[in-house]
């Protein structure tokens, strides 16, 4: 029912951090050239793909619900808040698809990050002319 509104709300706040982290400026407000930042616009980078993997899982199971009449595109939004004992189950789906999912998305993408991270220092390790 409500179930891809978890890893929406994850987006949210995915967005917020990234915009926080974009937003140290030096005192010319421009962004200097150096080894840290380049660590910045890494993270920033890596939860963009987080962001995107998040905001497109939920907007096609929004679409799916709203093919099966789950959701509505007028209030209440959400049939199961027409009838209030059927808030209940929407919350344990909620609780357990929806929290479930936002795992499961946030676990690849630790695992697509730790292997891109893995493969750039590998790469500049090369590059020096060290082993790998």
């Amino acid at each position: 029912m409500a179930c891809f509104m978890v890893p929406l709300a994850e987006a949210v706040v995915v967005s917020a951090v990234k915009a926080l982290i974009g937003s140290k400026k030096t005192a010319e407000g421009v962004i200097a050239e150096s080894k840290g930042n380049s660590k910045i616009a890494s993270v920033k980078e890596k939860l963009g793909w987080l962001q995107k993997l998040l905001l497109g899982g939920s907007g096609l199971l929004a679409i799916e619900h709203i093919y099966h009449g789950e959701v509505v595109l007028y209030p209440p939004f959400l049939t199961a808040m027409r009838n209030p004992s059927d808030i209940p189950e929407m919350l344990h789906e909620m609780a357990t698809v929806g929290v479930g999912m936002a795992v499961l998305v946030t676990g690849v993408w630790a695992v697509a990050a730790a292997i891109s991270s893995a493969v750039k220092k590998r790469g500049a390790v090369k590059a020096a002319g060290g082993l790998a």
